[in-house]
This record gives C-alpha cells, structure tokens and sequence, in this order.
C-alpha cells in the first residue's frame, strides 16, 4: 500500500491526502445542496467546519475508549517524552463513530449558539456529505492499511502498511468494500431526498443504513484492537444501539401521527 509518499522532501499521509480531498468535496457538495434548497450556504459551511472539530475529539476519545487497557502505560512514564508516547498510543487513532457522535454534538452546539433556523434542513443535507465523506476516509484507511481485512484468498497482500500485523498477508479489502457502501448510501439519501414527507428525517435513514451495513462489515475486520464485548466489537455493539434508537424514534413518529 501507499502509507504515505514524499513530496518536495517531506512526507505526505495518504490517509490525511483523503480525508482532506473528502472535507473539500463534501463541503462544496453541502454548499451547492444549501443554496438549491434555500438554505444559508455559508451557515452551512461554518457549520461543517465546526463539526469537524468535533469529528477529531470525538473519533480519539473513542479510540482511548478501546484502548483503556493501556492505562497501565502512565505507570511507566518517568519524562514529559515518555508522557507524550503514552498518550499517542492511547489516543493517537481514530474510530469513525466516536468522530461521528462527535461531529454530531459540534454541529448541535453550533445551531444552538446561532440559533440556526430550519436545522433538520442542514442535517439532510449532511445525511448524504456524511457518507460521501466516508468514502475518501475509507480509501484512504486502504492505502494506508489499516482497518484492514480478515485473512482471505480473495483480496491484496500489503507490504507498507503503518499498522504492521497488516503486512504480508492476503487480506479481504473491507475498507474498499465499505467505501462503495457508502456511495451507495450517499445515492440512496439522495434519491430519498425528493420525497416531501421524509425532510427531517433523512440522517436518521442515513444512521439506521449504515449501522446495518457496518454491522456487517465488522465480521469481515481483521483487526483485534478495537475491542470486543460479547463476542461482538465496539463498533458492532455501537450499531446495535443506533438500529434499536432509530426504530424506536420511527415507531413514535408513526404512532403520533396515528393519535
């Protein structure tokens, strides 16, 4: 894989070249969105930009959650060095739905420090960018190599990867397969989008899908660092959750609307 690459003497992340690529994109698709369905364009641009502060604390907080039996590392630490290389380990990673809850809290904080108008008109708009962003993100965990595949006849052998448990081993590529989930998901919410009686609730779609999805794709993850309970992995147990909030929320909707 390609972790990262030189660049005019300095070394360039694959995986932060994608993310990058993918804020740029989702950004100027939620610009476009917001100013077709008269929206506040530029609302809706500060609004992404806060978001992704809370997408960064939110996806390392998580990442320490699945690593709390690393703790015992601040016991060795005897400099300011060895502090900063325990912290690393513990936090230095990223789990998407830490950084999505994340984002999701920033992006609430900010409507009410607004007073943003029409809310759940920008979260549709973010119910289709989430997932398109999702897609650069995935990509960019392939060529970097981590969250990576099981052990699998079908797939690619990777050399170069940051994680090195990665290399040298035919892997299934989940993160390709989870990228193309998530187009697919970004088309779905579109084509959603067109149907009157669905405004608001188009990021509730977009959570319900993607925790199915997810909640399948974890079996095939090689990786064993994310945590498991249960036999199942954080992220599955996480998707657990938000399929039963999700359905509980359009049960009540529903009967609501009934009485």
């Amino acid at each position: 894989m390609i972790g990262s690459f030189d660049f005019f003497g300095r070394e360039i992340s694959s995986y932060m070249l994608c993310a990058l690529a993918g804020i740029m994109v989702t950004g100027v698709f939620a610009f476009i969105k917001a100013k077709k369905n008269n929206l506040n364009e530029v609302m809706m641009t500060f609004m992404l930009m806060f978001s992704v502060i809370g997408v960064l604390i939110g996806g390392h907080l998580l990442f320490a959650v699945t690593n709390l039996d690393k703790l015992w590392l601040f016991g060795k630490v005897k400099s300011f060095g060895d502090f900063i290389a325990v912290v690393s380990v513990i936090f230095g990673g990223q789990v998407f739905y830490g950084g999505l809850f994340g984002g999701i809290g920033a992006a609430l904080l900010f409507a009410k420090i607004t007073r943003l108008e029409d809310f759940s008109g920008y979260t549709d708009i973010m119910a289709a960018g989430v997932p398109l962003f999702h897609v650069f993100g995935r990509i960019g965990c392939f060529l970097g190599g981590c969250c990576y595949g099981i052990e699998s006849d079908f797939g690619f052998t990777t050399h170069n990867a940051l994680i090195s448990s990665a290399n040298g081993v035919n892997r299934f590529p989940v993160q390709l397969f989870e990228a193309g989930f998530c187009l697919l998901i970004t088309a779905f919410i579109l084509r959603l989008s067109r149907c009157e009686k669905l405004k608001g609730r188009l990021f509730y779609i977009y959570l319900f899908t993607y925790a199915i999805g997810r909640f399948i794709l974890e079996f095939f993850r090689g990786d064993s660092y994310r945590g498991f309970l249960l036999g199942l992995s954080t992220s599955q147990i996480i998707s657990v959750v938000i399929i039963i909030s999700v359905t509980v929320y359009f049960f009540i909707a529903r009967k609501s609307k009934t009485t």
